[in-house]
């Protein structure tokens, strides 16, 4: 799907490779001071990458038609995001693509249809160019991939050792349909929890980039946008009560923030969670629990108890949702409290995270 309101030809694609004048360059200060430096990293590795109209008139602002916006949908939907992982490279993925991927699902998790994506960059002193325009080449077609343009950005560098090689930073506009009123404050008792797919791959794909694991457990992140999911999940269930993804402190955080916005209790059943026996090992040796590790393409659903199975049924046909399956329902009384049913038998408190288990993992 092509970005919104665009007009690009065969002729716009852009150049998979970067010009022999920055080839073997590295990122200096001088790329940052506004200068023709500046603007010879800017025009060659990200506007002759992103490609849209509205950043190739390299103006300060990208100037969006409010017409087109508004026949999209009734109410606008915004979002910001800062991504700083280590390594930037890692299995299933690159900060790039996962800059992309993280904003459109921040749109999507109240139904939003992104269309428009801004980047900042913060690059440290000495990083290889050639290492940017790759990165950047995934942006593009993370972007291309979700039908969002990047029509906007801007570029700063900083001196050595004030950064960890790259930063950034992606704000995202879309617009929600009319009819939608996804929010974290509508559980109700008796309704289904809902999950798309395997739990905690991200964060140990991450440990696996890092060489902190002496394992070969072959688990790559399942960074992936997920808007095309809720477009369809909506088909089926126009009233679906919650939506979240699953990013830092996991799926056992995220339904306890909808558990406390709600005012409901929530009750997980451990034996339906989809784990990875890869990933659930590698969590038992290191003392982890797969339900605080980070997820990049997961969403957790509240909807109505009777919309539940069939929903599942339509979500495991779309490539985002083959995974998906009924984990859990909210209860009564209303303590805010997320407990996990265990294959034991019993009973145990699933707490929000508390500290940080996996830094710079987003």
């Amino acid at each position: 799907m092509p970005p919104l309101f665009s007009s690009h030809t065969e002729s716009d694609n852009p150049s998979t490779s970067l010009p022999t004048r920055l080839h073997g360059q590295r990122v200096t200060l001088a790329h940052g001071g506004g200068g023709k430096a500046m603007r010879d990293l800017i025009e060659q590795v990200f506007i002759r990458t992103f490609q849209h109209p509205l950043a190739t008139a390299m103006e300060d602002q990208a100037r969006l038609s409010l017409p087109e916006l508004g026949n999209l949908g009734s109410h606008l939907a915004m979002t910001t995001d800062t991504f700083v992982v280590h390594p930037l490279f890692f299995p299933g993925g690159n900060i790039g693509e996962l800059a992309v991927n993280g904003t459109v699902n921040d749109l999507a998790m109240c139904g939003a249809r992104p269309v428009y994506l801004s980047c900042a960059m913060v690059i440290e002193e000495g990083l290889e160019i050639e290492t940017l325009f790759a990165l950047a080449q995934s942006m593009k077609t993370a972007a291309d991939c979700a039908g969002i343009g990047i029509v906007t950005g801007d570029t700063k560098v900083v001196e050595r050792g004030a950064a960890d090689k790259l930063f950034i930073n992606t704000t995202g506009i879309g617009v929600i349909p009319n009819g939608i009123a996804i929010s974290g404050h509508r559980a109700q008792p008796g309704d289904a929890v809902i999950v798309n797919g395997h739990l905690g791959d991200h964060g140990v794909a991450i440990l696996l980039a890092r060489n902190e694991l002496a394992l070969e457990a072959g688990v790559e992140s399942d960074t992936q946008p997920l808007h095309g999911l809720v477009e369809t999940m909506l088909t089926c269930c126009k009233d679906i009560h919650c939506l979240r993804d699953a990013t830092r402190g996991g799926l056992a955080t995220v339904l306890n923030e909808l558990a406390h916005a709600s005012h409901v209790s929530i009750q997980v059943k451990e034996s339906a969670l989809p784990i990875r026996e890869s990933v659930r090992g590698a969590c038992e040796i290191l003392g982890l629990d797969p339900l605080y590790l980070a997820n990049e393409g997961v969403l957790a659903a509240i909807v109505p108890p009777e919309k539940a199975e069939n929903l599942v049924k339509v979500m495991r046909n779309h490539p985002a949702g083959q995974q998906s399956a009924i984990i859990g329902h909210v209860k009564e009384p209303s303590t805010g409290r997320v407990t996990l049913s265990t294959t034991f038998g019993g009973m145990r408190i699933m707490d929000m995270l508390v500290g940080e288990q996996l830094p710079r993992i987003c």
